[in-house]
Order: C-alpha cells, then sequence, then structure tokens
C-alpha cells in the first residue's frame, strides 16, 4: 500500500527520505487496520476521513521526531497512528459543532450520515487510539491524556469567546496553542520518546513542533485572505463568510482604522461584499502584522531545533520551518 499524500517537504537525505515513506506506509497499513470492526458499517464511517486522505502533518512531525533516537523502535509507527486517530476524532466533532458538510473534499460524516454517527465514529476513533495507547506504557497514557484535554479546552475556550478584559488576540492565540499546537507537540514527544532519545531532545522537539504548528494555521490564515483559490485549495474569503475572526481579521478590528472595513468584519461577510472585503483586508497592515506573528512562531521552532543533534531529520524540521513560512504568501 502507498504511503498517502504529505507535505511536499523536499528531504535532501535519500535514506531519511526512504525512512519516512516507509514509515508512512507502515502507519497507513495500521491505521486502517486499527479501525477494522465486526460491524460492516463502523467499519465505513470509521474509515470515511481516513480515504479521503489528508496530509498525515503529525505522522510525519512523529516520523521526524523518531530519528533523534531509534527510529525502527517498535513503538514508533503505533505512536504515529495514536496520534493521527485522535486527530480524526476531533475532526468528527468539529465538523458536527462547525455544521460543516465537506472534509478534505469530499462529504463530512456528518453530512452523509447525521450528526450522531459523526459524533459516534468519532468517539470510536478516540477508543482505538485509547486500545494502541495501553500498549506504550503509562508515560505516553499520560501525555496523551494531557494532550487531549488541551484540545478540549482550547476548543470551549473558541466556542465561549475571550473574557469580559481578555485581550481577543492573546485568547486566540492561546487558542491555537492548545486546539492545533498540543497535539502537533505531542506527535514531537511522542517520536521522541518512543525511539529511545537522548537528553533534552524531547522537549526542544515538542516546543518546536507546537511552534510549527501554530505557524502553520496562521499560514492559513493569512491565505484565506491573500491567496487566489487554485494556492489555496479552498474559496478565498471563507473564514470572512463563516464569521471567524482570525488573526488579520482581529488585528484589523483592534486598529478600527477603516471604519467600512470594521462595519464589514463585524460579523460574517455577506457574499456581495466579500470582494471588497478582501480587497480592503488585503491592504491593511492588519495582515503585516499577523506575518509578523507567523514569523516568531517559526523563529521559536528554529530556536529549539538549533540545538538538536547534527543529523539530517534537523536539516528537515528546519527546511519545514521554511516551508512554512513560503506557503503563507
Amino acid at each position: 500500500m502507498s504511503a498517502p499524500p504529505v507535505v511536499d517537504l523536499p528531504i535532501a537525505d535519500e535514506r531519511l527520505a526512504q525512512d519516512v515513506t516507509n514509515g508512512l506506509a507502515a502507519v497507513e497499513k495500521l491505521l486502517r487496520s486499527s479501525v477494522e470492526s465486526e460491524d460492516a458499517f463502523v467499519t465505513e464511517a470509521s474509515k470515511h476521513l481516513i480515504e479521503a486522505g489528508g496530509k498525515r502533518f503529525r505522522t510525519l512531525m512523529v516520523l521526524l521526531a523518531a530519528q533523534f533516537g531509534d527510529p525502527s523502535a517498535p513503538g514508533v509507527v503505533p505512536g504515529a497512528v495514536v496520534i493521527e486517530l485522535t486527530h480524526l476524532g476531533s475532526l468528527h466533532h468539529d465538523d458536527v459543532m462547525d455544521e460543516a458538510a465537506v472534509r478534505r473534499g469530499s462529504a463530512s460524516a456528518n453530512a452523509r450520515w447525521d450528526n450522531t454517527v459523526a459524533i459516534l465514529t468519532g468517539d470510536y476513533l478516540f477508543a482505538q487510539a485509547s486500545d494502541l495507547l495501553a500498549d506504550l506504557g503509562p508515560e505516553l497514557i499520560r501525555i496523551q491524556a494531557q494532550t487531549f484535554s488541551r484540545l478540549v479546552q482550547g476548543q470551549i475556550r473558541e466556542t465561549v469567546g475571550p473574557r469580559e478584559g481578555e485581550d481577543p488576540i492573546a485568547h486566540y492565540l492561546s487558542v491555537l496553542s492548545d486546539k492545533t499546537g498540543s497535539l502537533i507537540a505531542a506527535s514531537g514527544r511522542f517520536g521522541a520518546l518512543l525511539s529511545g532519545s537522548a537528553g533534552d531532545v524531547e522537549e526542544r522537539l515538542s516546543r518546536a513542533c507546537e511552534a510549527i504548528g501554530v505557524a502553520w494555521q496562521l499560514g492559513d490564515d493569512l491565505l484565506d485572505v491573500a491567496s487566489s483559490g487554485a494556492q489555496s485549495g479552498k474559496t478565498p474569503g471563507t473564514d470572512l463568510r463563516e464569521g471567524v475572526k482570525t488573526l488579520p481579521v482581529l488585528y484589523a478590528l483592534a486598529a478600527g482604522d477603516s471604519p467600512r472595513l470594521t462595519a464589514l468584519l463585524s460579523g460574517p461577510v455577506a457574499e456581495e461584499d466579500i470582494e471588497e472585503a478582501l480587497t480592503l483586508l488585503r491592504a491593511h497592515s492588519g495582515m503585516e502584522r499577523a506575518r509578523a506573528e507567523l514569523d516568531e512562531w517559526v523563529n521559536r521552532a528554529r530556536t529549539d531545533i538549533s540545538g538538536l543533534p547534527d543529523i539530517p531529520a534537523k536539516d528537515a524540521f528546519l527546511a519545514l520551518c521554511d516551508y512554512v513560512v513560503e506557503r503563507s504568501g
């Protein structure tokens, strides 16, 4: 079985590239077999998002992190599958909360079946992740529990919104750290621990991966405003249409220097106003401030990566940092 599409990250070292390719194929095989059930419908629903594809970004983080120890250690592939199942389970729940109709180019589970099926499928994926995790030891179980707690708390804070008097920008960044960064941080930590890496590698990788995860999401924020549909793979202004206040929007609202833009961004932007809102937002200083924030997170990652042992995986992580900046435009 071939490995799924992943981030288009050039890996200069041929041996590392082959190791990652082999690892992705092994993860994909176990990922699919781990959701098999005696009930055909449970299997079908559980494989729905798996078969829709995806970048397997978190899997890649586990495999690259494992290079700092023994990448062939028996727990590395199951650990990567635990991370991926957790991510997929959270996507099922996200789609219900967001009333999303499409996920990865296919009908979301809630659209294909209903909310109940989508929620229960997400729960099943979490359960299968826990089953695999039980064989990896108490330390990994604790990390997974703490990560899941952060995921849920981030989602709750996003749903409730900033408290009275809380800075909306600081609130937004903290939500990204918990909702997006925490699982990617766990990916780096899993890879380091399960491969038996030495010294401070685990902490460095965890911090670097979290920073990369937050920066990646900030790049998505910028792409939603600045890119063409062909470049980003989604319709520009999707977040604006849904009334999602991403970082460029928050900076523009905080500046309050364009009454028309403030009025447009006060809620979901009507279809007839999308082009005007995009034009005004693209020209606003909030875009540059959001880019500067992305750069700051990437630089945090680079600082930790710079202290890692000099092996090809270190260069791959640095290349990933460059990629995150470049894709944001």
